[in-house]
């Protein structure tokens, strides 16, 4: 399979928590990510796709394309936001990597079908964690 993918970054603040439990539990299970105050991160967000080698251009898509549904439907909504409070589309989803993936999965396979086939979505919160969602 041939493949493309596009790397976009973004700058968002969170805060790991669930608001039905105390502060020792949340503490417990998310650790210094459960600060009450939150904090943030510079995010990676790599965008994978595949499709039908364009043997005019050599491309499967544009790249610039794959940009602008990027930051359309992901970057322009989340960059420098509280992903708690501030993104309609996180509303009740507690925003570790693992579910950044899910969601902004959700929100691009639309569109990317429409010339493509989304493959793989990461999400990459530090130098050292990140998440990755895969097309089943």
């Amino acid at each position: 399979m041939l493949t493309i993918t596009r790397r976009a970054t973004f700058a968002a603040a969170h805060r790991l928590f669930r608001p039905e439990w105390d502060d020792r539990r949340n503490v417990a299970v998310f650790g210094r990510c459960a600060n009450p105050g939150g904090h943030g991160h510079n995010y990676a967000l790599e965008v994978t796709i595949s499709g039908t080698l364009d043997p005019e251009t050599g491309m499967i898509a544009d790249l610039k394309w794959v940009k602008e549904v990027v930051d359309r439907h992901v970057v322009e909504q989340v960059d420098h936001r509280n992903l708690n409070t501030d993104v309609e589309f996180l509303r009740g989803v507690i925003p570790t990597a693992e579910n950044l993936a899910l969601v902004f999965w959700e929100r691009l396979v639309g569109p990317i079908s429409e010339r493509a086939r989304l493959v793989r979505v990461r999400v990459q919160e530090t130098e050292n964690n990140s998440a990755t969602y895969e097309a089943p």
